[in-house]
């Protein structure tokens, strides 16, 4: 292999485990990558030296503990790059605004610009949460085919968080439809009850990389027009995006 090449693969090797939940055997990376068995085990060599993977005890891989300096690293920067466009929510809708991104199986919020409301809604920077029950989850999950949707939800369960949650997998895959073809989610009091939160995909290129929303009591929410603030927090999270390709 190339130098570029063993790069590219590497990476693919990567976004396999990622994408299985962190974790995965030798047959569903060679699935998820279309590579070859021996590249593959030459590829997992060096990340397993590097610490970019480590293989458990039934001989299954797992993403390693040196991924985590690195994304603790460019999640921050990415938080800091997010300010400007997470502002300008906050001065379109009134109410405050989060990026978050999924890390596994795993929403983590990893930016807030806060309403200037007294009363206003908070998700503490780097909080984790599963992403069934929110809007940025729900985004995140529809930038993503249906069997690995599937296969989340099946590792993590759809617990109850509130009389609103989506508990159920057909009904799950009936609301991210309605996410792809309406181009915003919604979280009605599903996470926590008396909040409401719209939520629209931030791209690079043709990936979806993160979920940009704005979130507060239920009826202040109600009260903007839902298509006109999705078409705005869409302009300004595409902006985000183009920075982020550069």
């Amino acid at each position: 292999m190339s130098g570029v090449q063993s790069v590219d693969r590497a990476l693919d090797v990567l976004e396999a485990l990622a994408e299985r939940g962190g974790q995965a055997g030798l047959s569903e990376i060679a699935a998820g990558t279309g590579l070859p068995y021996g590249t593959i085990h030459r590829l997992l060599r060096t990340l397993l030296d590097r610490g970019y993977v480590r293989q458990e005890s039934d001989r299954r891989y797992a993403l390693g503990g040196a991924l985590v300096r690195l994304s603790g690293v460019a999640e921050r920067m990415v938080g800091v790059r997010a300010q400007p466009y997470l502002t300008k929510m906050v001065e379109l809708s009134g109410e405050t605004a989060n990026l978050a991104v999924l890390e596994g199986d795993f929403v983590v919020y990893v930016a807030q610009v806060p309403s200037p409301r007294r009363l206003r809604m908070f998700a503490e920077v780097g909080r984790r949460v599963l992403p069934h029950s929110t809007a940025v989850g729900k985004v995140l999950m529809a930038g993503r085919p249906d069997t690995e949707v599937a296969a989340l939800v099946e590792r993590t369960g759809m617990p109850r968080r509130t009389a609103g949650t989506i508990t159920d997998l057909p009904g799950m895959l009936a609301e991210l439809g309605r996410v792809r073809e309406q181009g915003y989610a919604m979280d009605l009091g599903e996470e926590e009850f008396g909040v409401h939160c719209l939520a629209v995909g931030v791209h690079d290129g043709s990936r979806m990389v993160a979920a940009m929303s704005v979130s507060g009591p239920a009826e202040r929410i109600d009260a903007l027009d839902r298509e006109d603030l999705a078409r705005d927090m869409r302009k300004i999270a595409h902006d985000f995006g183009s920075e982020l390709s550069f």
